[in-house]
């Protein structure tokens, strides 16, 4: 659905890809280079996923025309359905919020509306063909339990206070510094602190660092001992210190624990393997030509 809303087109130029020409033919429908092009800028792909890009057209045309072999059609009240529904949560309900984003990035509702309905009857192939075939064994499920014992843990997980002082403040560093010999940590970043938990001390708990810091303030908190103080970090100007307060490195779960995980993950796998024999037996079935 994002990739329906999100429809922010980039200028052609941002790309050095040649646009004049056909990329593709998939029976007598031709795939334009700058057809990929605007595929890539909704998808804000850079230039070295055009192959990619240019392959996922011709799997999609591939896929709408065995959907209207197979005469699968979509009813337009569920089109309408989902229509509401992107602009409620996109648009808070207003539908001229909608055409305005349109109008800005000049694509008609017509345009998006066709491509949104092509969307919802490649979803709904895949289902048809893929995903609801797929199912994992309990064989199948220990089989990959056991031969990936490290990818079934809980999470490396810290809990670290942060004082964070913007450029024009990083003349305080040294006073900061000094003033924790005597005050508490959490003192001091409710009153000096920048950072969005300096209300409450700093305290960022039982975080997972690389989906909360920057890397170098992640490479920072591994190399610290629990209850350490940091040096200073400093990234574009802004000043970061840190205290690791508590750390828990994850421990191994079981098979049951584990459960849905380890069935998403032989679904996942096997639903991709079934992708790709059916691109392979689709593309079998009709002429394509890439350029």
């Amino acid at each position: 659905m994002k990739r329906l809303i999100a429809l922010a087109l980039a200028p052609l130029a941002a790309y050095s890809i040649e646009v004049d020409g056909v990329a593709a033919r998939v029976g007598t429908d031709a795939i334009l280079r700058s057809d990929v092009l605007m595929e890539m800028q909704r998808a804000r792909a850079d230039e070295s996923r055009y192959a990619e890009i240019r392959n996922e057209m011709i799997d999609r045309k591939l896929i709408l025309k065995a959907a209207g072999e197979s005469k699968m059609t979509m009813q337009e009240w569920v089109v309408e359905s989902r229509v509401r529904e992107i602009i409620d949560k996109a648009f808070g309900g207003d539908r001229n919020k909608l055409l305005d984003t349109l109008a800005r990035q000049k694509v008609s509702y017509p345009e998006w509306y066709a491509r949104m309905k092509e969307d919802m009857i490649v979803s709904a192939m895949r289902w048809q063909v893929i995903d609801k075939n797929v199912t994992a064994s309990p064989a199948e499920m220990r089989r990959r339990y056991d031969d990936n014992p490290g990818a079934y843990s809980t999470d490396h997980r810290v809990t670290v206070s942060v004082i964070l002082l913007k450029p024009e403040d990083s003349s305080k560093r040294d006073a900061i510094s000094s003033a924790l010999k005597d005050k508490p940590f959490a003192e001091i970043a409710k009153a000096h602190s920048a950072d969005a938990r300096a209300a409450d001390g700093g305290v960022w708990k039982d975080v997972v660092p690389e989906d909360t810091f920057k890397p170098e303030v992640c490479e920072e908190i591994a190399k610290m001992p629990k209850g350490t103080i940091s040096h200073w970090i400093e990234i574009d100007g802004w000043s970061f210190l840190l205290r690791k307060d508590d750390e828990n490195d994850g421990r191994k779960l079981s098979f049951e624990e584990a459960y849905d995980r380890i069935e998403a993950d032989v679904k996942e796998e096997k639903a991709k393997a079934a992708y790709i024999a059916w691109m392979k037996r689709l593309r079998s079935e009709t002429y394509v030509k890439v350029y």
